[in-house]
């Protein structure tokens, strides 16, 4: 049994966020386990932060936050880098 990739995708349920949302799960694929986290609850907000989350949405792949994510704004080739939908 392989370790599936865990994804985390930081979401305040805007327009941009849903965008995200379903570009991680069209990309996504059977070794990566997508959480979609609320950054209205004080728990996510504080995981976000501690991963260095700036701005909404964004996209950690195994605790580690996509370089797309680290400005502003995901990038499909830098979550692709990061190994999302790759078995």
């Amino acid at each position: 049994m392989t370790t599936k990739r865990k994804v985390e995708v930081f979401s305040a349920g805007c327009p941009s966020c849903q965008t995200a949302i379903e570009l991680v799960n069209r990309l996504a694929c059977g070794s990566c386990e997508v959480s979609i986290l609320d950054m209205n609850d004080i728990n996510v907000a504080k995981r976000a932060r501690d991963l260095g989350v700036r701005s909404v949405p964004a996209v950690a792949i195994n605790g580690q936050l996509a370089s797309c994510c680290s400005g502003s704004g995901i990038e499909e080739q830098a979550l692709r880098a990061a190994g999302l939908g790759q078995a």
